[in-house]
């Protein structure tokens, strides 16, 4: 059992583990978020029609380009 200086430290930090938690925006949740563009062969997710343009040419070379990325300019 931890006593002294170490239990003062273990509340400190447990409190503000708890304060993070409260604040309710987890870095997973806000990385999903910026994820909107999902790869309709291999079901992988970008952040923008770049970056999934990109992909999907380097990736899956064969399969036609989706409507999405033939009207979005790169």
């Amino acid at each position: 059992m931890a006593r002294g200086q170490q239990k003062i430290q273990s509340q400190q930090k447990n409190a503000e583990k708890m304060a993070k938690l409260k604040k309710g925006t987890s870095q997973k949740a806000s990385a999903a978020k910026a994820l909107t563009y999902t790869c309709t062969v291999c079901k992988s997710q970008m952040p923008d029609p770049k970056t999934y343009k990109q992909h999907f040419e380097s990736k899956h070379p064969k399969s036609p380009l989706p409507a999405e990325l033939q009207t979005a300019s790169a």
